[in-house]
């Protein structure tokens, strides 16, 4: 009977606090800190790195200005792109150029190149049968 009365009015035992959701242990809060501070220390740690990987592609770059003259569907598309990325247009167009410039692009077949290779395939297997 006393457990019962103990329990319907709300009176907390040691290393429990009242909390507006009720009665919680310490210990549980103790653990949600560890949490929260780890995770805190984590992005810590992503924020730095991030700094420091700016910090060197802006030191390795030049900063020379380069003026074009593009066509206004390709401006909006730049710009429509990089707005989907969420990146600066400038960010989006040193990408490319890198991408095209630097990048390994192997040569790609057309349709009718790989319909060609198919029938020479199928001519082969059917004479080597």
């Amino acid at each position: 009977m006393e457990e019962q009365r103990g329990r319907s009015s709300g009176l907390r035992g040691a290393g429990q606090v009242m909390t507006e959701g009720g009665i919680t242990d310490r210990a549980d809060d103790a653990v949600v800190e560890a949490e929260v501070r780890a995770v805190r220390e984590e992005y810590a740690d992503e924020e730095a790195e991030a700094a420091e990987i700016e910090a060197a592609e802006n030191a390795a770059a030049l900063d020379v200005p380069l003026s074009l003259r593009i066509t206004r569907e390709l401006d909006g598309e730049l710009r429509r792109r990089a707005a989907a990325e969420q990146i600066p247009t400038s960010a989006l167009v040193r990408r490319l150029l890198n991408s095209a410039v630097y990048g390994r692009h192997a040569p790609v077949l057309t349709v009718e190149q790989v319909e060609q290779i198919a029938r020479r395939v199928a001519q082969e297997t059917a004479a080597g049968r």
